[in-house]
């Protein structure tokens, strides 16, 4: 068997609404093996991973994957690898049940799709689950792989455990996520270990493990100052032990004879019990301790010793939410086995983990437990009597093994005060109050307690999952003082998806966004816009720019222009927009990575429609974008159309449904909108200057599905025709869609058009403004490389019908065809399709073809350029006959690629052209994200 591909989807994707793996695997001489075929093969199966025999499969009940194994001869192995790397993850503590395996269309050959929780685990659940199938069929059936002698499944399944630890998020964050997402909150994990953003956008919140947005940094300070914290609340009349700072273990000595023993000795600044010695009574306890505390911090303390047991109070917000008594790691005797195997014993228990894995911490004998067995004369080696309770540590952190008990009903009222006033003091927002008394019952007034330490970023799986009482949900008290009741905690998201018209779509609903005075985050082929701003250059329409969008912390609006090659390579990369539109479904990119038909295409281009929760905006007009309506799940279908008569949609319209139609008028076309039965005339097409007065078609459509969108975020009607009203296609709101420029006396239309719908919107407006340009019509004529001969041929039969005179040309980059291949094809086809051969030129290279053509045009004529690289398209137009450059080599090129944002400008995603021919500054080129 061989992965030919892998591919880790991020959110929605083709297979799945949440995140999958995909494994393309072919199968090689075991398409023809079956698993019953292989004798031995399931028992040994079975034997390493007996947990598979829980799987329903398709039986739906446990044992109905082993009898899919077994019976009519056996599955693929397709089918087995997606099993096993589900039980994998489970067996590494993930909660994942989803698989599929579909064959790819070619002999052998399988997409195994299975779900995981942490892409890292998910991934290396896979190469061992592949790693694990060669290892039990015979070598004859994978003859091209090399096998390792000493091979071990359970070492190597302990490592991919082990792994999984570390990636998993710690037992606080992952309860306040838990609590996230029962409120329905987002949440993006910003590192490999604790930061993670809760909320979208401007109303995002941040934590570390339980340092919050809103703990102050002042706080923490104090908090971690343990002598500064001490004298705070004694000046307050809070109980608090005697203190004294030291740096030296002699001044350490007389520090505990000025107190009196018994003393405590720790460091000033660490946590989680590291360092710390209690119950000292001697001098040389004292100067063990003070070396063993300077390990973790350069100043030590030295306190009075208050006895009783320790107790940790939870305050949030100013209420206390928890109280857990807690016990020192400890062993009870039987009679019979040492101290060592008793720990054996403890360590067992499947909720003790390393470090912060798990709820409870194993327990090691380490130098503070030899410490306390010499106290009594121990070893590990001794039999301790039966029932008999011995303390391996002096402290009760879980962190070095304690276990917890619930005791949040039981404090006296009078500790519970004091615990507030504490965390009031420092000012701590989430604050934990180590507290020592002999009875949390009884008020620390009346008998001997007080506080040892208060924690900034306490621990909260002591009350999560306590060893014995109630667990508390005190990560819900967490969210709610960051996200109080009916709090944002998303912003409104718009999905542009479609064959053509997203770019533009997608800057005009950002335009009428930004005229409405919210700050846009925006991604299109062009890069990242924040604020109008562009902060990253590329084509940035896949998952991980809609992330950059969705961390910003400027950003109260997300429109996200959203191509097929970012669905297909990493999913969508985010739950779900609130809005989402595919524009339409045309041929492009057929025949690249997998999708080769119109069908599979609208099939990628549904993703987003399919997860959107409020509106779903369909192209009435198009059947493929119809057929979407029976997938959605959103609350509304808004159906667009230039056919006033449209059935469907009339029948929708009476239904109270909503639609955007265009409806001839005395004044030309009106943009009407319907919603719940009511009729609201928006705008007549030729006030929108996209639309060159009605003319351009391709943009009137734009500019309905940017006021569907609009409308269905909330913008008021008049916000909507305000940003229609000023937004225009010149090359500063919309570069490379339809920008005009006439100051040569002709006419120049610049587009980026490379796809036959793309060539006949273009074709059709140039009809359309015939009439206004009495010379010759001219054409620069190109098809990127990598599309199909039939969609080159389409683009060639087109352009035949509108043009006078045909440049041809190819992209810098080839995308694999021959030199001049392209743009000979494209006259060939030019030639079948009746243009005489004195009308058809080929000039292969772009900015010698734009050259040309601006070279043979006068006064009347217009010349339509589909341009590949449009920056230096642009420049070579308008600096044309000025006597300044009209060429750029390649390397230039890069210099000028991203033009200078002028910071007055007063419409969204405005960049202006620097004069200076300079180096941008702010240049960061980044791979296009297709």
């Amino acid at each position: 068997m061989n992965v030919v591909d892998r591919r880790t989807y991020e959110g929605p994707n083709l297979y799945a609404n949440f995140p999958v793996i995909r494994l393309t695997l072919d199968l090689g001489p075991l398409e023809q093996r079956p698993s019953a075929s292989i004798d031995g093969f399931v028992d040994k199966l079975l034997s390493l991973v007996p947990s598979l025999g829980e799987h329903g499969c398709s039986y739906g009940e446990p044992g109905g994957f082993v009898r899919r194994m077994r019976e009519d001869g056996g599955t693929w192995m397709g089918h087995i690898l997606e099993h096993v790397a589900i039980e994998l993850q489970n067996l590494a503590g993930a909660e994942v049940t989803f698989g599929k395996t579909r064959g790819t269309g070619k002999d052998g050959e399988y997409h195994v799709v299975f779900e995981y929780e942490e892409s890292s685990v998910g991934e290396n659940a896979g190469r061992l689950a592949l790693e694990l199938l060669h290892q039990l069929i015979p070598t004859e059936l994978a003859p091209d792989v090399e096998l390792a002698s000493d091979w071990d499944f359970e070492a190597e399944l302990e490592e991919l455990i082990r792994g999984a630890q570390r990636r998993a998020i710690g037992p606080s964050t992952g309860s306040l996520v838990r609590a996230a997402k029962a409120r329905d909150i987002p949440w993006l994990r910003l590192n490999e270990y604790s930061l993670v953003q809760f909320g979208h956008g401007v109303h995002q919140k941040k934590i570390q493990a339980t340092v919050t947005s809103e703990t102050r940094h002042i706080a923490v300070e104090i908090a971690s100052d343990k002598e500064e914290t001490n004298k705070i609340l004694a000046d307050l009349g809070l109980p608090v032990p005697r203190q004294y700072q030291v740096y030296r273990d002699h001044r350490a000595v007389r520090a505990a004879h000025r107190i009196g023993f018994p003393v405590v000795v720790k460091p000033l600044n660490a946590n989680h019990g590291r360092g710390v010695s209690i119950g000292l009574t001697t001098d040389d306890q004292v100067k063990t301790a003070f070396a063993k505390a300077r390990k973790h911090a350069r100043c030590v303390l030295v306190e009075s010793f208050i006895p009783g047991f320790d107790h940790r109070l939870l305050v949030v917000d100013g209420e206390l939410v928890a109280a857990a008594k807690r016990v020192p790691g400890h062993v009870i005797g039987d009679g019979s086995r040492t101290i060592s195997q008793l720990v054996d014993i403890v360590n067992s228990d499947p909720r003790r983990g390393i470090g912060h894995e798990k709820v409870l911490t194993r327990i090691d004998l380490d130098d503070e437990s030899e410490r306390l067995m010499g106290k009594k004369g121990y070893t590990a080696e001794t039999v301790l009597a039966d029932g008999e309770t011995f303390y391996l540590r002096g402290t009760a952190n879980l962190s070095t093994g304690g276990t917890a008990i619930d005791v949040t009903d039981a404090i006296h009222p009078d500790n519970r005060e004091m615990a507030v006033r504490a965390a009031a003091a420092i000012g701590l927002d989430v604050c934990g109050v180590d507290f020592l008394s002999s009875d949390i019952t009884r008020s620390y007034r009346d008998i001997d307690g007080g506080i040892c330490e208060v924690n900034a970023a306490p621990g909260f799986r002591m009350h999560v999952s306590p060893s014995e009482g109630t667990p508390r949900d005190v990560a819900s008290k967490v969210i709610n003082m960051l996200f109080p009741a009916g709090t944002p905690t998303r912003i409104p998201i718009a999905s542009i998806t479609g064959t053509n018209g997203k770019t533009t779509a997608t800057r005009m609903l950002a335009h009428i966004h930004k005229m409405a005075g919210e700050t846009v985050g925006m991604t299109t082929t062009d890069g990242v816009y924040i604020d109008g701003q562009r902060t990253v250059v590329g084509d940035m329409t896949g998952p991980a720019s809609a992330r950059m969008v969705l961390r910003d912390p400027k950003v109260s609006v997300a429109v996200l222009e959203t191509a097929r090659g970012g669905l297909l390579r990493a999913g969508l990369g985010y739950n779900r927009p609130d809005v989402a539109c595919c524009l339409n479904v045309s041929a492009d990119h057929l025949g690249l990575r997998g999708i080769d038909t119109l069908d599979q295409l609208a099939e990628v281009k549904r993703i987003p429609v399919e997860v959107a929760t409020d509106t779903a905006v369909l192209n009435a007009d198009d059947e493929r974008c119809l057929l979407m309506a029976s997938h959605c799940k959103a609350k509304h279908i808004c159906y667009v159309t230039t056919d006033s008569q449209h059935a469907l949609v009339k029948e929708h319209i009476r239904a109270g449904g909503r639609a955007v139609v265009l409806e001839a008028g005395m004044n030309g076309d009106m943009i009407a909108l319907y919603d719940n039965g009511s009729h609201l005339p928006l705008l007549w097409t030729h006030l929108v200057p996209a639309t060159l007065d009605g003319k351009a078609m391709h943009n009137v459509q734009n500019a309905m599905f940017a006021a569907a969108m609009a409308y269905a975020m909330g913008v008021k009607l008049d916000d909507i025709r305000e940003g229609l009203r000023t937004f225009d296609t010149s090359f500063f709101q919309a570069p490379g869609r339809m920008n005009i420029h006439d100051a040569h006396g002709f006419r120049v239309i610049v587009d980026y058009g490379h796809n036959p719908a793309a060539v006949e919107a273009m074709c059709t407006l140039v009809d359309r403004l015939a009439s206004e340009h009495a010379g010759k019509k001219v054409v620069v004529l190109a098809m990127p490389g990598d599309r199909r001969d039939e969609d080159i041929l389409a683009v060639a039969r087109r352009a035949a019908k509108s043009f006078d005179h045909f440049i041809c040309r190819r992209d810098d980059g080839r995308r694999g065809r021959g030199e001049d291949e392209v743009p000979q094809l494209l006259r060939k086809t030019l030639i079948e399709n009746g243009v005489s051969e004195d009308r058809i030129e080929i000039v292969v290279a772009e900015q010698d073809a734009v050259n040309h053509a601006l070279n043979l045009c006068v006064p009347g004529d217009l010349v339509l350029m589909l341009c590949d690289n449009i920056t230096r398209t642009w420049k070579q137009v308008i600096y044309f006959g000025s006597g300044r450059p009209e060429t750029l080599t390649k390397e230039a090129t890069s210099e000028v690629a991203l033009p200078v944002v002028d910071e007055t400008a007063q419409t969204a995603g405005v960049p202006t052209v620097d004069d200076s021919w300079g180096r941008d500054n702010r240049g960061v080129y980044l791979q296009a994200e297709d």
